[in-house]
């Protein structure tokens, strides 16, 4: 019997940067739909604007009102469509409320897709937080990024952010908040649920025996004491009570020459107890700029969340304001998380 392909519910993000572009241009490699059925949910206008800036003028948009409808077939993408855009008042590169309500609710629809079974996993492309906000805070709403909304939405309260670059992965203690405040969120109980999270990631990913690393938070990993507490009062007891769970769980260790190691191998998965502890190393890696060209070589990257009842995946990188529209935006990201997506969906 052949392998059954998951339905992989892919938003379009924030309409006015590069969301709908690369969209275009990862499912017109006709391999994806190899691996999986693509459904992009947003609005089927917005993919269609974009065919001839992606490069791809004759691929067919099929809009759909179930996802029973979809076709699934290389050359044709299957568009969710909400309805959400208005083309007079739509402008690339813009920070818009518009925009952000049509990026929010995406998102919304993929999740209540995904939860009721309708579909296998989903996958995001980028929304500019801004222009989200700049919708809902009149309505009495906030959410700092789309990881909140998958925790919001689907009742989730242990998560966390992991990413992801070919064998090298973080998970992070804590992400959109200020580094004040990031310092007072590493606790003992949420340093071990985040190394859990991260451990069952690995498991969940084919790696029999996961190695996991946890860095510290200070300079030297707080050079015993010398460079501040935090490592011997909380990381260090979260990691012990680790590995009473049996967690092979190593730290903590210096953040400078950590990332070296787990590049080499050393480690499966890192914990960091920051958003930018995290992000810095994998986006120097997955991030490649050619500077005679002047322009990306790669940007790859995926953003997995942990912790909830459905899949979500994400590109890696922002909304491209300053490239929407200009036909130069990288894939690479969005195929990666597609095809984390694809793996995750099959663990179900």
């Amino acid at each position: 019997m052949a392998e059954k392909k998951p339905i992989v519910a892919i938003t379009m993000g924030d309409p006015a940067g590069n969301g709908p572009e690369i969209t275009v241009k990862a499912l017109a490699h006709a391999d994806v739909f190899d691996r999986v059925k693509p459904l992009v949910v947003g609005d089927a206008s917005m993919i269609e604007k974009v065919l001839g800036i992606a490069g791809h003028p004759d691929t067919t948009v099929h809009r759909v009102e179930t996802v029973g409808e979809a076709k699934f077939e290389p050359g044709t993408i299957d568009v969710y469509h909400m309805d959400l855009i208005d083309p007079d008042k739509f402008e690339f590169g813009k920070v818009s409320a518009m925009c952000g309500m049509a990026a929010f609710k995406s998102v919304v629809k993929a999740i209540e897709l995904a939860m009721a079974g309708e579909v296998d996993a989903t996958c995001t492309n980028a929304l500019n937080k801004e222009a989200m906000n700049l919708a809902l805070e009149p309505e009495g709403r906030h959410f700092d990024g789309h990881t909140e909304i998958y925790a919001t939405y689907t009742g989730t309260s242990s998560y966390a952010m992991m990413l992801a670059h070919h064998d090298l992965r973080v998970v992070h203690v804590s992400t959109h908040c200020a580094l004040r405040e990031a310092c007072d969120r590493v606790k003992k109980d949420r340093v071990l649920e985040v190394i859990k999270l991260g451990n069952d990631a690995c498991l969940r990913l084919g790696i029999e025996h996961p190695r996991v690393a946890v860095a510290g938070l200070n300079p030297h990993a707080g050079e015993n004491g010398l460079f501040g507490t935090e490592e011997i009062e909380e990381i260090a007891p979260a990691i012990e009570a680790a590995r009473a769970e049996g967690i092979d769980v190593e730290g903590p260790l210096p953040s400078d020459s950590l990332f070296s190691k787990a590049l080499g191998g050393w480690y499966d998965i890192v914990v960091v107890m920051y958003h930018d502890q995290g992000h810095i190393p994998l986006k120097t890696v997955g991030f490649v700029y050619d500077r005679e060209a002047r322009a990306w070589q790669a940007v790859e990257g995926v953003n997995v969340s942990l912790g909830l009842p459905i899949v979500r995946t994400s590109v890696d990188h922002g909304t491209g304001f300053d490239q929407a529209g200009k036909g130069t935006s990288n894939e690479l990201s969005l195929l990666n998380a597609i095809d984390y997506a694809a793996r995750l969906a099959s663990d179900r």
